[in-house]
């Protein structure tokens, strides 16, 4: 290419550097918050479970994430409108008010998951650090989480704010760490990880409703939206955000990857070969499993990456909660605002933290319970929020010639088929304990 060519293009090539540079942040953020605490748990008891062969399971829902992440951030970029508003106008309140009901209440436990992975990190890290009374320094880590989370959201700019969680998002690096630490058998990770693997039993269908509805929360939806719309991203820089959106599913679901592999490689192995099974009980017990099995360094890596995500979607899980339930009822919000512009918004927020803080130190709250349910709650609740966006991107009154394509309705509408029969089956053979014998 002659300097002439070069030179003509540098000003093109400026340009999308930049218009990336300004856009990112809501697909990688909102993917990377998906690996919460309830995610390391659901992923960690796949791998101490199931060892390597829910590896597979990953591969089409990474696809299905980027699949509806990407719905949801190209409706926000083409009506300027959260997912709460365009449901609301479309359905009417009363499906708007129910719909809500029900991913609040669903929330209220994924915000109770974050603390309880607070919690079970208190004593890892008491461990090492010596504070004495593991009760107490339970409870004041949980405190000075939740303090930390409401402050650093209230009190800082929106661009503070994605900073803080960019850097969140890099420390999930340790799990990738851990992973390699524990020398796993990488022909053995390989070969489940391209092919399917799948049994009849209860336990492995709830396995993957947990692992589907933790990898593709219903809050997640309407945060991206609502992140895609404050950033004010529109559809002709939309190309970028596409970006933004594809990497953030892919890398959070590499980091579940490794998670998996992380456990398969020592808790279910060690559990095949010993006569003393190691129990998974909270995603605490994993950083303490690792430890005689795998070493030190990885059990505190392990340690280190919990309490990150416990941190990090502590901040943005109730924050997609406010934003929806504001825009579905016309209450003013946004991080560009402040408390007194947005009392609502900002309020609502701090209940879900004090719930979500305060249910956790109750003495002997069922900690895996929270955790592990709260995910096959999302996986249950997942079918109807991806009908709802399948009908809203599909209507041309709304986006114009922005609709989804065939091969997206067909993953969104298989995603929801799948998961919705999966709910079925797992609920009859709850209720007729005999079919999943």
């Amino acid at each position: 290419m002659s300097q002439a060519a070069i030179a003509a293009r540098r000003p093109t090539l400026w340009r999308s550097i930049v218009m990336f540079l300004s856009i990112v942040g809501p697909g990688i953020i909102t993917a990377n918050a998906d690996n919460d605490v309830g995610g390391i748990l659901t992923y960690s008891q796949a791998g101490a479970q199931f060892g390597y062969s829910l590896l597979w399971l990953l591969v089409p829902v990474t696809v299905a994430l980027v699949v509806v992440q990407e719905m949801c951030a190209r409706m926000g970029a083409v009506t300027g409108k959260g997912l709460a508003d365009l449901i609301r106008e479309n359905f009417g309140v009363k499906v708007t008010f129910w719909c809500l009901l029900l991913f609040v209440c669903g929330d209220v436990g994924n915000t109770a998951t974050e603390f309880a992975g607070v919690a079970s990190s208190a004593p890892i890290f008491n461990r090492y650090l010596h504070f004495g009374n593991g009760e107490a320094f339970k409870i004041a880590l949980v405190a000075a989480a939740a303090l930390f989370v409401f402050l650093t959201v209230t009190r800082g700019s929106a661009k503070t704010i994605e900073r803080v969680f960019f850097f969140f998002c890099f420390l999930y690096v340790a799990y990738i760490v851990s992973a390699v630490v524990v020398h796993p058998n990488w022909h053995d990770v390989l070969r489940q990880s391209i092919v399917p693997h799948f049994q009849a039993s209860k336990a492995y269908i709830l396995m993957i409703i947990a692992v589907v509805g933790t990898t593709i929360s219903p809050w997640m939806q309407f945060y991206i939206q609502a992140a895609v719309v404050d950033k004010g991203v529109r559809k002709d820089d939309y190309a970028y955000s596409r970006v933004d959106v594809i990497t953030g599913g892919v890398w959070t679901d590499v980091i579940a990857y490794f998670i998996i592999v992380s456990c398969a490689a020592t808790i279910f192995l060690h559990n095949l070969h010993s006569a003393h099974p190691i129990a998974v009980a909270d995603p605490g017990d994993v950083a303490v499993a690792l430890q005689p099995i795998a070493g030190q360094f990885a059990a505190l890596l392990f340690a280190v990456g919990l309490l990150n995500a416990a941190v990090f979607t502590a901040s943005i899980l109730p924050l997609s909660t406010a934003y929806y339930v504001c825009e579905a009822f016309g209450f003013e919000r946004g991080l560009d605002h402040g408390f007194s512009e947005a009392p609502v918004f900002y309020g609502f927020y701090l209940a879900l933290i004090c719930i979500g803080a305060g249910v956790v130190i109750i003495p002997g709250a069922p900690l895996l319970g929270i955790i592990f349910y709260s995910q096959v709650f999302n996986g249950m609740l997942l079918p109807i929020v991806l009908v709802l966006m399948l009908l809203l991107i599909n209507n041309k009154r709304l986006m114009g010639a922005w609709t989804n394509g065939r091969l997206f309705n067909a993953i969104a509408w298989a995603t929801a088929v799948v998961v919705g029969l999966l709910t079925l089956t797992w609920t009859v053979q709850t209720v007729f304990p005999a079919v999943g014998a």
